[in-house]
């Protein structure tokens, strides 16, 4: 098995198992999930479901990346997705890229800038019944983030019909 496969597995089985960090947050807390102290590992080797772009205060790139219970669902278009999914947001300022720029003649390319921060959405039906059955945190700068799983939540309600997933699976 390789290396990338083996901390797959693991990040599956500690979710499945409630060893990982998110295991701390209670279905029912609204509250900050500073409890939440450390990104799974091996996040950024997960597949890529899709990219996006966001205009206005939030001006960023963002590439969506699950772990592999979150892209088989989303291959196989799995509704609700089952425990144990992950799906993880990491943003950047975008920035020009004039390298780019020059080698095209012209202003048109952009690239990852500084990061903004990583979000993760984790599946557990019953840890999470009250927020839609997914858990919500953010970390900036590698330390988590004050959130609020119901205003998470609340943004995430217009996209009930997709499991409260913002993100379609890119071909």
């Amino acid at each position: 098995m390789t290396r990338i496969r083996a901390g797959l597995l693991l990040v599956a089985l500690g979710t499945i198992l409630g060893t990982l960090p998110f295991s701390a947050i209670a279905a029912d807390d609204s509250r900050s999930m500073e409890s939440v102290e450390a990104m799974p590992a091996g996040y950024r080797d997960w597949k890529l479901i899709s990219v996006a772009h966001e205009e206005g205060s939030l001006n960023d790139i963002r590439a969506i990346l699950g772990n592999e219970i979150a892209v088989n669902a989303y291959r196989n278009g799995v509704l609700p997705f089952p425990d144990g999914a992950i799906v993880a947001r990491l943003a950047w300022r975008y920035i020009p890229s004039e390298e780019n720029n020059r080698a095209f003649g012209r202003a048109q390319s952009f690239v990852a800038g500084e990061p903004t921060n990583v979000q993760f959405m984790i599946k557990d039906a019953k840890r999470y019944a009250s927020t839609g059955g997914w858990g919500f945190v953010q970390f900036n700068d590698g330390k988590p983030a004050h959130m609020d799983a119901k205003a998470c939540f609340a943004c995430h309600v217009p996209v009930k019909d997709r499991d409260f997933l913002f993100t379609r699976y890119s071909p």
